[in-house]
């Protein structure tokens, strides 16, 4: 029957007289696509067989055979897909510097995005590592270290500048603790001193008087 006729005036089943031979007929390949999967060590998704070698390729039932096919280049491991980060890393640059951070941005609270408790950490963080620092450095004995620590940890310094103000206060008095009780001490070695001077040159003068007294007494007849 000749296929010069239009489809409307030859049956139906005249029609695959007109189709070349395996043109509608399609070869199985999931075994293969299968087994190539296995020897890949990847997914189905991620195997390419080559279509023009299709009868070849549907002749392979053994891993032994895919082996050899891959070795042809007729079966191929798709390569990964790339997903690209080059616009995140430059989201990222520009949020290091500030931008992309607005009041539209946000999602959580401040304290969601900041918890306070993180700032506490740092804050304390920071403050014992300063007090750490001066106590190695002699700076502050270990009595004094410690209680700037439960001072620290009270909550008493907001920052490191105001925990070394309050070191360098402490230090300032008791210094001038130290000078007075110096110069306290030092005025009563002095009141000593005198007083020891003053009884010395009593005794002595109540001595002499005792010898004058010794010689003017008259002698007896």
């Amino acid at each position: 029957m000749s296929c010069a006729l239009s489809a409307h005036d030859r049956p139906f089943s005249d029609f695959f007289l007109c189709v070349p031979a395996g043109a509608w007929h399609q070869v199985s390949l999931k075994l293969q696509k299968r087994l190539a999967a296995s020897v890949l060590k990847c997914g189905r998704g991620k195997v390419w067989l080559d279509p023009n070698e299709s009868n070849e390729i549907s002749m392979a039932n053994s891993r032994q055979n895919i082996r050899k096919l891959v070795k042809d280049g007729f079966v191929i491991k798709k390569p990964q897909t790339v997903h690209s980060r080059s616009r995140v890393q430059r989201m990222l640059e520009a949020k290091r510097k500030g931008r992309h951070t607005g009041y539209g941005k946000r999602k959580g609270t401040a304290k969601a995005r900041l918890p306070m408790k993180v700032l506490w950490i740092r804050r304390q963080r920071v403050l014992r590592r300063l007090l750490k620092k001066y106590r190695e450095q002699k700076k502050i004995d270990k009595h004094l270290y410690h209680s700037l620590y439960n001072a620290a940890k009270g909550n008493q310094f907001k920052n490191k500048t105001v925990l070394m103000e309050a070191i360098h206060k402490l230090k300032a008095e008791k210094a001038r603790e130290k000078s007075l009780k110096e110069q306290a001490e030092a005025r009563k070695l002095k009141a000593k001193l005198k007083l020891e001077r003053v009884a010395k040159r009593k005794s002595e003068q109540e001595a002499l008087n005792r010898e004058l007294d010794a010689k003017e007494e008259p002698k007896a007849p």
